[in-house]
């Protein structure tokens, strides 16, 4: 089992979010767009409406994931109108297929509902869905959401 551990400096968060972004975007990843996620995660971890987090086995960081809080207009299955996108759900090449994005995810779902979360939403590519769906996710078109 993984140890899960907040990012709170924001050069290891951006270390991470580098590698994230170069693991999506490949050759296409430029500095503009490092830059722009440093002022994203400057502002907004800042604010307290995001997180980040680094999962860590034996020793070694293996994984990283974050979750924005928001607010919409309540409605009957979110009448508090608090919702939580969990995003940058990443686990190295090696420790794959070992259970640690499963684990990330209840992380960040547990996190959520703690704040009062009433919606829980991520983005998925068809690699993930199987992960997502086991933990309780259900496919909206491009986007997926949770439910007890």
């Amino acid at each position: 089992m993984a140890e899960i551990r907040k990012i709170s400096d924001i050069d290891e968060l951006m270390l991470w979010r580098s590698e994230v972004i170069r693991h999506v975007f490949g050759e296409d990843a430029d500095d503009d767009l490092l830059s722009e996620n440093r002022c994203y995660y400057v502002r907004h971890i800042t604010d307290g409406t995001h997180i980040a987090i680094i999962a860590s086995s034996d020793g070694r960081d293996c994984g990283c994931g974050g979750c924005c809080f928001s607010d919409e207009l309540p409605s009957p299955d979110n009448p508090t109108g608090k919702c939580a996108y969990l995003m940058n759900i990443y686990v190295r090449e090696e420790f794959r297929n070992k259970g640690l994005a499963h684990q990330i995810v209840s992380w960040l779902v547990e996190e959520s509902q703690n704040r009062g979360c009433g919606k829980i939403y991520l983005e998925s590519t068809a690699d993930g869905k199987p992960v997502y769906t086991s933990l309780g996710f259900h496919d909206m078109a491009d986007m997926m959401k949770y439910s007890d």
